[in-house]
């Protein structure tokens, strides 16, 4: 007797269909058919089971809060640095834990079942702190939060910053966070990586710097990180966010620090969403998507995972916590349309951004974890084109979402009554013959 089975499922990989049994919280059998009783049964249909959706940078700490004290009105990253300026001193605790539930229902809905957010630690007190520790303790049943301590005014620049910093790793914050270049001098930005790499070296944490998210090709903080990364062996518990300005450095210069970047062994997240609508804001024509080189750190073996960074606050009045929207996006902006790629692209917002946050591989696999999402797609890139309905949630063997497959009833004469968007794959091309 099994808890669950899924029926004919495909994986991403491109076999199947298949069934997966589950027992407890682990994956008990992988096979072309299982026959043995269970408590529950979902038919996949055909459809996908993926490893969860991950999300490797979001603020958690202003998400839902639009229009709080007022809106964005020029929709600019330093209109929106300004209006959260406005908006830190009226949060409370409450107000924070509140909208963080909400938004990781949601996250939950979309089969999103991790999350590094990033937290203002910049002035104190520390509210945000203190409701993210309560809600991530809240939420660990069934979603990995990661909190990284921001902060988000500079470490150097804001007074008492690195005070707030250490205080919150000390009250249990998972990693350590930085903004180069937005500090007063290009060597106060270096400085503060160089610090803050020492402090995560020093604790045993991972580090992840908003890192060069600007249109300014001096902008170059990121060769900094990787010297640093290499200097202290942090490797892959490095991670650089943003790197928009690499969109903008000239092509030499590019072509030598992105080998640095990969032998360093850190990590890259790009936020498609937010970098294409905040970069680029001066420009004239032509204009710059400023998104970073994702192909470039791909070839070169790089870890690139997709982040959603907003959603509903006072930089991003979007945003749904869906990470099948981001990698969407992503394919659009880079651009990147070969069928390698936009596989690749449902694997950065999977299996990539849990590499990213250091969690344990998820790939769906007999003895493996039961986490998974059931999806009304036959493969990745159908997946990402449709921006998939989640058909199931389940986290440790628990089913914690259902959500009904999209069918539309059509009045059409002469059509069939229902559309099941899923049967619009391509089909299998034909045979050349002679």
């Amino acid at each position: 007797m099994f808890d669950i089975i899924i029926k004919k499922a495909c994986l991403p990989d491109g076999s199947g269909p298949l069934d997966i049994a589950i027992r407890g919280d682990r994956i008990a059998q992988i096979a072309p058919e299982i026959t043995a009783e269970a408590q529950e049964e979902i038919d996949a249909a055909g459809g996908l089971a993926s490893p969860p959706f991950t999300d490797p940078h979001f603020h958690m700490d202003a998400t839902l809060s639009l229009g709080h004290p007022r809106m964005n009105v020029s929709g600019t990253l330093l209109e929106g640095i300004a209006l959260w300026g406005e908006l830190k001193p009226l949060l409370t605790p409450e107000q924070v834990i509140e909208r963080a539930l909400r938004y990781c229902d949601l996250a939950v809905s979309q089969g999103l079942l991790a999350i590094r957010s990033h937290v203002d630690v910049s002035t104190a007190p520390l509210v945000g702190v203190e409701a993210l520790l309560d809600v991530r303790k809240q939420v660990a049943p069934y979603i990995d939060l990661q909190l990284v301590a921001f902060p988000q005014d500079g470490l150097y620049r804001a007074e008492n910053a690195e005070k707030n910093l250490l205080r919150a790793l000390d009250m249990g914050v998972d990693v350590v966070g930085g903004i180069p270049h937005f500090e007063r001098t290009m060597s106060d930005g270096a400085r503060s990586v160089t610090r803050l790499a020492e402090i995560a070296a020093e604790r045993g944490l991972m580090l992840d710097l908003h890192c060069d998210e600007s249109d300014d090709p001096m902008s170059r903080h990121v060769e900094t990180l990787a010297y640093e990364t290499t200097r202290l062996g942090l490797g892959g518990r490095v991670t650089a966010s943003h790197v928009t300005a690499m969109h903008s450095y000239d092509n030499y210069y590019a072509s030598k620090l992105i080998p640095l970047i990969a032998e360093s062994g850190m990590n890259v997240v790009p936020n498609p969403l937010i970098n294409i609508t905040l970069q680029g804001r001066s420009d004239t024509y032509p204009r710059r998507r400023g998104l970073t080189r994702v192909p470039e750190l791909r070839a070169a073996g790089v870890n690139v995972s997709f982040g959603q960074d907003c959603t509903m606050d006072p930089w991003y009045s979007l945003g749904s916590a869906d990470m099948l929207e981001v990698a969407h996006m992503g394919v659009h902006a880079v651009p990147m349309t070969s069928r390698e790629a936009m596989e690749w692209a449902f694997s950065s917002v999977t299996l990539n951004g849990a590499k990213t946050m250091g969690l344990p591989d998820p790939t769906l696999r007999e003895g493996g974890p039961a986490s998974m999402v059931v999806l009304q797609a036959r493969d990745p890139i159908e997946a990402v084109r449709m921006k998939a309905t989640r058909l199931a949630v389940i986290k440790h063997g628990k089913v914690l979402s259902r959500t009904a497959p999209r069918i539309a009833q059509l009045d059409l004469p002469g059509r069939p009554a229902t559309l099941d968007p899923s049967d619009y794959a391509p089909k299998a091309a034909s045979p050349v013959t002679e």
